[in-house]
């Protein structure tokens, strides 16, 4: 069977304030700017291979959802390559004073920890590239 999804190619994240969360992703995630409305209603970023989108929305909004065992989920994970990019990132968030969880072992290969950004958005973070990432990207080849 062929493909017929190649890739996401834009997340939106609901946020109280676009001016606030464009300078949060920024200076604590690396994010660069690559667009923002004259009426500070959405602006577009770039990180992590992939275009997120801010949009100015009520404060009860989130990306956020409950799960049948009534626990809040992220919807989105980020990829790091390997354990010690993982710790790495995880101490460079919480010394950046932003919500992170610890590192945990959910069980499965690699190792993971959930951030929040300051409108409460959860995201996690794994340990583990994925294959075809890796394969896409060469990063195999070039670590042999």
């Amino acid at each position: 069977m062929r493909k017929k999804l190649l890739r996401v190619g834009t997340v939106y994240i609901p946020v109280t304030n676009v001016c606030n969360s464009l300078k949060w992703y920024t200076e604590k995630l690396g994010a660069v700017e690559s667009y923002k409305d004259k009426k500070g209603k959405m602006a577009i970023i770039n990180m992590a291979s992939q275009s997120f989108f801010l949009v100015e929305s009520p404060e009860q909004e989130s990306m956020n959802f409950m799960d049948t065992d009534g626990n809040k989920r992220f919807s989105l994970t980020f990829e790091v390559d390997g354990p010690a990019q993982l710790e790495s990132l995880h101490k460079e968030l919480l010394l950046q004073k932003v919500k992170a969880g610890e590192i945990e072992d959910r069980g499965h290969p690699g190792r993971n920890f959930v951030f929040s950004d300051p409108d409460g958005n959860l995201f996690d973070v794994w340990s583990e590239l994925s294959p075809s990432f890796k394969e896409a990207n060469m990063l195999e080849k070039e670590q042999t």
